[in-house]
């Protein structure tokens, strides 16, 4: 078990199992396909425990950062399985799981979020040109996790070879294009907080002093709250 403040926490499997529990009573296993969702607030302590299937153990963790006004907000859990995560099937073969945020007037399941997040898995096949709307002044990124693509605007793309991380300059849309490979990556964008960040480990706050708190919490044992 290990504790977490000031953020979310967004798992998303592809193969394998991890068993989760926390100190608010959820306990259970998220597979491939699968997305957890924990919002850790004042405080949350929680464990996951990987578990390969078949030799293999894949999937992501992406850490998404509180504003002020929600950092010692209540702890929440979601859990998705992947039957609920619609998955757009476009007449020229791109494949879109649509996790949060929406696309083709499909909403994701995840909603809520101060971030106003949009986390989508992406798939291209070969000779396709993909193009995303986005929220101008988002913060917005792709990890490319297999195969190959050009990314950018015309004239200005550039290849891409999974395993990259590639993050976009502010605009209102992003394009994806792709030759003779195909390419899938997670599409990820969000509202910048424009707050100061203090980080030790497992914490995020705004400020030192803050993250002096949470440690004293965890020491006196008041970290968790009812």
């Amino acid at each position: 078990m290990h504790p977490h403040r000031g953020i979310e926490t967004v798992t998303y499997m592809l193969a394998g199992v991890v068993h989760h529990r926390d100190s608010l009573g959820n306990s259970g296993n998220i597979g491939a396909g699968d997305v957890q969702w924990m919002t850790s607030g004042h405080g949350i302590m929680h464990e996951e425990m990987p578990k390969p299937r078949d030799g293999k153990m894949a999937g992501f963790q992406l850490w998404v950062n509180l504003p002020a006004r929600l950092k010692m907000t209540k702890p929440r859990y979601l859990e998705v399985p992947a039957k609920r995560i619609p998955v757009i099937q476009r007449p020229d073969g791109v494949q879109i799981r649509v996790i949060a945020g929406s696309t083709d007037d499909v909403q994701g399941p995840v909603t809520d979020i101060a971030a106003a997040p949009t986390y989508l898995d992406v798939s291209l096949p070969v000779n396709i040109s993909f193009s995303h709307s986005v929220e101008q002044s988002h913060t917005v990124f792709a990890y490319v996790f297999e195969g190959e693509g050009k990314f950018g605007i015309p004239d200005e793309e550039e290849i891409v070879f999974g395993p990259k991380l590639v993050v976009f300059r502010d605009g209102d849309h992003i394009m994806v294009r792709t030759t003779q490979k195909p390419v899938r990556f997670l599409l990820v964008a969000g509202k910048p907080l424009y707050e100061p960040i203090a980080r030790y480990g497992p914490f995020v706050m705004n400020t030192r002093e803050e993250i002096e708190q949470a440690l004293r919490d965890l020491r006196e044992g008041t970290f968790v709250r009812p």
